[in-house]
């Protein structure tokens, strides 16, 4: 018995069909039913049932599928751990990033993992916090920077990356300008700039309004901070930003004081490839900026 022969079987019942097979495994169709053949008769039972217009396993072949695939899993494993004490780390990584971040942390360790595994494959996307927050914990991604308000949800993982307070920003012309500090239960019947919801730090906004029982009054929504900054001094409404984006907008102190938090976030333990481990290893051990 051989593992290529275990191969073809297992890709032959995911397919369903002994042709498509072939073309996922990148050989010839009739060298997949031979070797197939050749497995039938060392173990002296049918494994595939021809005789419809898909392939499907017999009862002998349903109860030596998941052998099949545990067997095909042990090689894998043993491949990633001889990689792994190598330091050839192969495959790849998938990382998540909050819309219209700007993270040199981010961008560092990329950039370091990229220096010490040349060949890893890595994918970047984009999205709000709260969906990049479901994708970690549902292995959509291996590590995420997002903006993140309050507690991280179970079994996650993560390095804070800032720690900001949130404040308003107005035009030196608005009716504010000459006010240092601002409840946040004024936000109800003012017109706020901020982010949508989803983001790390419209979160913050709404939690803290919630706690004085009111909702923000929200005039306008971009998903990008300078965005945001640009329609504020142009006097269309009040920003709700964090402190070190205020510019040259005129800073208001929210009160009480709101926080919220860049992180970067990875499963606390399980479903991680080789890759993925150099990645978080690399991201648990990076100094704090």
């Amino acid at each position: 018995m051989e593992l290529r022969q275990l191969e073809y079987f297992v890709a032959v019942v995911d397919e369903a069909n002994f042709t498509r097979a072939a073309e996922r495994l990148h050989v010839a169709q009739p060298g997949v039913s031979a070797q197939i053949k050749r497995l039938e008769r060392e173990l002296g039972q049918e494994l595939l049932d021809r005789s419809g217009r898909t392939v499907r396993p017999t009862e002998a072949g349903r109860a030596v599928l998941p052998h099949a695939r545990a067997a095909l899993a042990s090689v894998d494993s043993v491949r990633d751990v001889v990689d792994a004490l190598k330091g050839l780390v192969r495959g790849s990584v998938s990382v998540g990033m909050v819309t219209a971040c700007a993270s040199a942390d981010l961008t560092d360790l990329l950039a370091r993992l990229h220096l010490r595994h040349p060949g890893l494959d890595i994918s970047l996307a984009e999205d709000d916090s709260r969906n990049l927050l479901a994708g970690v914990a549902d292995g959509t991604f291996d590590i995420a920077v997002v903006g993140v308000a309050g507690e991280l949800p179970e079994g996650l993982e993560s390095r804070v990356i800032t720690d900001e307070r949130l404040v308003a920003g107005v035009a030196a012309n608005h009716p504010l300008a000459e006010r240092d500090t601002l409840p946040f239960a004024e936000l109800g019947t003012r017109s706020v700039i901020c982010l949508p919801s989803g983001t790390g730090i419209r979160t913050c906004l709404d939690a803290a309004c919630a706690a004085v029982g009111v909702a923000p009054t929200v005039a306008l929504e971009a998903s990008n901070l300078g965005i945001i900054v640009s329609l504020a001094a142009q006097g269309l409404g009040m920003a709700v930003i964090p402190e070190s984006a205020v510019g040259q907008l005129h800073r208001i102190n929210l009160e009480p004081e709101a926080r919220s938090r860049l992180e970067m976030v990875w499963r606390a333990r399980g479903g991680k490839n080789p890759a993925a481990s150099a990645l978080i290893d690399l991201a648990r051990s990076a100094p704090v900026s």
